[in-house]
């Protein structure tokens, strides 16, 4: 079934970023996703918690899109959480607003994937570090997939850049169309490892 996509976009110095410039323009020109852009929308992180609950009914799918920062997500993105994410509203006994929908993170990291292991430079696996998200999504009754993860940006060659582009924007509209496999998509490291395999042509 076709599903609705909402992007929460969060960097805050996106023009010195290549890649995650290319990826906002592989999102964009997506039809029938939408793309917000919080510290567009919000410079003074003086956050419309009705608004964005609004937003966050009317899709199905919910993408955290940002380069990690310190282990974790941009300050905005944390604020959004402490704010429109409402004990009995997104969870809690009457809190149900969001139960069933899906939420992945589009991410970027400086470092290598090799990095992230148990024996790499930061002693511990991606998926580790975004357990606080992760438990985030699962006490709002959302299911949570493994992240759309480019790792090693700053050393990255622009056709190398481009096609992590298009594997976005491949992704994104498979998700509007229904066309994931979730199965293979639960099991996977990252969603972007074999796009042939989650994406159903």
């Amino acid at each position: 079934m076709p599903s609705r996509v909402l992007v929460l976009f969060a960097h805050p110095a996106l023009e010195k970023s290549r890649v995650n410039k290319v990826l906002v323009k592989h999102a964009q020109e997506q039809d029938g996703i939408t793309f917000h852009d919080l510290y567009e929308a919000y410079p003074d992180f003086a956050i419309d918690v009705k608004r964005e609950q609004t937003l966050l009914v009317s899709h199905d799918i919910v993408v955290f899109h940002h380069p990690m920062f310190w282990y974790s997500t941009p300050a905005i993105l944390k604020e959004w959480q402490d704010l429109v994410l409402e004990h009995g509203w997104a969870y809690g006994h009457e809190g149900t607003a969001l139960r069933g929908k899906t939420l992945f993170q589009a991410l970027t990291t400086g470092g290598r994937e090799k990095a992230y292991q148990h024996h790499g430079y930061h002693e511990h696996t991606l998926r580790e570090l975004l357990l606080p998200v992760e438990q985030t999504a699962l006490l709002c009754g959302m299911e949570y997939l493994p992240p759309f993860a480019v790792h090693g940006t700053h050393g990255m060659h622009e056709d190398e850049i481009w096609r992590h582009g298009r594997d976005y924007g491949r992704l994104l509209e498979a998700f509007r169309e229904g066309r994931v496999d979730l199965d293979r998509a639960r099991k996977a490291v990252r969603l972007n490892a074999d796009l042939d395999r989650i994406v159903r042509d």
